[in-house]
């Protein structure tokens, strides 16, 4: 990822919230259900009520059916009635890179709030943030979209 869209920032240093999210994201990348890849994520939402909701990727063996980490912990909060969401981590493992969501995922962060704030975390607390809006620039968003009725 190029540093035009994220910034470093050290775990000490973050609200409370933001570390707890952190450490649920490390934590729930544990239970990924990753037995193809070997690629384990893990991500937790910090909701607006300061709920916490967590979520795992879970592949199979038809790849194109796997469910990424973001979404996982989307739909887990949409389930359990939230939709105000302030910030999001996602914890994965690729030596000196950090992970940032696919496609599809900063598509359904979208839906929800541009300005979310996005924390990549590796397990040794190495942690960049950005926002939604500016991993997905020019985005399709509710606010773009007028159906007729």
């Amino acid at each position: 990822m190029g540093d035009c869209c994220e910034e470093v920032v050290q775990f000490d240093l973050l609200d409370l919230s933001i570390q707890k999210i952190v450490n649920k994201a490390k934590a729930v990348r544990e239970k990924a259900y990753c037995p193809y890849s070997k690629f384990a994520v893990g991500a937790a939402i910090l909701c607006k009520d300061g709920a916490i909701i967590d979520g795992c990727n879970v592949e199979n063996v038809s790849y194109g059916l796997t469910i990424c980490a973001e979404r996982s912990a989307i739909c887990k909060a949409i389930s359990q009635g939230q939709k105000d969401f302030k910030s999001i981590a996602i914890c994965a493992e690729m030596k000196e890179k950090f992970v940032g969501p696919c496609g599809a995922c900063r598509q359904v962060l979208a839906e929800f709030n541009l300005d979310m704030d996005i924390y990549l975390c590796k397990p040794n607390n190495e942690i960049v943030k950005t926002t939604v809006g500016k991993l997905l620039p020019l985005s399709f968003t509710p606010d773009w979209v007028s159906f007729s009725s």
